[in-house]
């Protein structure tokens, strides 16, 4: 593949395209609500902890560490940058958190986070899940804006091998979140529908992270390090004690490992 013909492409587009890859793996996963009428335990615990280490590799292979040479070549101090990102990333996570109604998978309803609702179980399992999609999209929008400032053939590879991997790990989340829905009442279509757009955000959010470091090129370093700071709040608040549930904890453990290795070898292999 010539790489370099895509180099000429509107980054903002790119995460378009980027974005909307995730959301299909996502809205794939979601269908196989068409197949199965219930997820076992040990299988959904192994999923959470393979999306948990794919987030985590991302977060410094793709995120991080070019957050760093970003802000170096840029003549700032490197570690004032990310920290400054990385914390704000997981205090908006934190305010969202705090806010939006949400209810993670496997928990009972009086554990329902943010503003206090009515709203039905199967809305706030889809938020939950919606929540944590925010930042991904970002990772992948802010990877592709990062051609703005570096708009080379590596910058490109590492944005599209981020997108593969969060797309990779979408799959799978499609059908944590879309399955369950059967058993709160939902029929396989509501279910499915409710599956495919808690991806959706990720397109927004991607176009939103490629639109503003594009216009803004010094931010990218703390837009880099920002994503990763969410998405690593994410894994700890939510994915991680989503797949303890139950006695499966070395499956979960086994998981976040082939996840992280995955990721690990996309970013390296590609990038």
């Amino acid at each position: 593949m010539n790489w370099s013909e895509y180099l000429n492409y509107d980054p903002v587009l790119l995460a378009l395209l980027g974005g909307t890859f995730t959301w299909l793996l996502t809205s794939a996963g979601a269908a196989m609500i068409f197949f199965f009428k219930r997820i076992n335990l040990k299988v959904l615990n192994t999923m959470l902890g393979f999306a948990a280490g794919v987030m985590i590799a991302a977060s410094f292979w793709s995120l991080l560490d070019p957050a760093i040479e970003i802000s170096a070549n840029q003549g700032d101090v490197p570690w004032v940058t990310v920290s400054l990102g990385f914390l704000g990333g997981g205090l908006f996570l934190f305010l969202l958190d705090k806010i939006i109604p949400h209810l993670h998978l496997g928990f009972p309803d009086e554990k329902a986070e943010g503003i206090k609702t009515n709203w039905r179980r199967s809305v706030l399992l889809v938020l939950a899940i919606t929540l944590h999609n925010i930042p991904e999209g970002l990772s992948v929008g802010v990877a592709f804006g990062a051609m703005a400032n570096t708009p080379d053939v590596h910058t490109l590879i590492a944005a599209v091998s981020l997108a593969i991997g969060i797309g990779i790990q979408d799959f799978p989340e499609g059908a944590a979140v879309s399955i369950p829905l059967r058993r709160e009442g939902l029929s396989r279509w509501k279910g499915f529908w409710y599956g495919q757009l808690s991806g959706f955000v990720e397109v927004i959010a991607a176009v939103i992270g490629a639109y503003l470091v594009s216009v803004v090129v010094p931010v990218l370093p703390y837009a880099l390090s920002f994503a990763a700071g969410a998405m690593i709040y994410v894994v700890i608040e939510e994915l991680i004690p989503e797949s303890q549930i139950g006695q499966n904890t070395d499956l979960s453990t086994i998981g976040a490992m082939l996840g992280f290795t995955i990721m690990m070898i996309l970013d390296i292999a590609l990038g």
